[in-house]
């Protein structure tokens, strides 16, 4: 992970709130997770959880959902989020992608978002992917889904891999049998003031230039959906 990363969600997981709080305004990503898997009943895993903006908008179909994320920092946020939105039906607790405290074919569905493309900063990707991937197969149920969500480019109205680095990774998912989806989950804030800080902070200050000039702007944003079923 890149060490401006890895600063944001140990030192500004407060900041990185207020940020993803503002995405998918128009609610487009629940449907698209929907039209993956049905989410009445369902036992969810969730890894790289982050703030919890996921479990959150899953917690009020799921039965259960465990999240996981590395980060100490972030998931401390989620808890306070959670209680905050009345969410009873989630579990936190800090693990690695490659070992997670789950059991064994314990989940109907198994949510990756946003994290995966992080372990492409290493010199061995593959094997640090392939790992995670291993472990989601553990804990995914015969006939379950597992779902890994990446940005298919911020400020993009289009769909493309941001870099050649979540190229590779997109085709290394698509060999492995997961099909991809896509869809339109764009930022809206409340004022540039507002736009301005929380887009510069963690996406850059050149990504500022892609906010719409509306009174409550807009950033673009593509988000992937790349999903399989485990075999039965």
């Amino acid at each position: 992970m890149r060490q401006h990363y890895r600063d944001i969600y140990r030192l500004r997981a407060d900041d990185y709130q207020r940020l993803v709080a503002r995405e998918d305004h128009r609610g487009a990503l629940l449907p698209a997770i929907r039209a993956v898997h049905p989410l009445e009943g369902a036992r969810v895993v969730e890894l790289g959880a982050g703030t919890g903006r996921l479990t959150r908008l899953l917690a009020p179909w799921a039965a259960q959902i465990a999240a996981y994320d590395s980060s100490a920092a972030m998931l401390e946020v989620a808890a306070r989020e959670n209680e905050a939105h009345g969410v009873r039906n989630a579990t936190l607790a800090v693990a690695e992608h490659h070992a997670l405290p789950a059991e064994d074919h314990s989940a109907d569905l198994v949510v990756e978002g946003w994290a995966f493309g992080h372990l492409m900063d290493q010199r061995d990707w593959r094997s640090a992917v392939d790992a995670a991937l291993a472990e989601v197969d553990r804990i995914t149920r015969s006939g379950g889904v597992q779902l890994i969500i990446e940005t298919l480019g911020t400020g993009r109205t289009d769909p493309a891999p941001p870099s050649p680095a979540l190229a590779t990774l997109f085709e290394h998912l698509e060999a492995l049998g997961f099909a991809r989806s896509w869809c339109r989950t764009d930022y809206r804030f409340d004022t540039l003031h507002e736009a301005e800080a929380l887009v510069g902070f963690f996406f850059g200050e050149a990504m500022q230039a892609h906010l719409s000039p509306d009174p409550q702007p807009t950033l673009p944003e593509c988000t992937g959906l790349w999903s399989r079923t485990r075999a039965r």
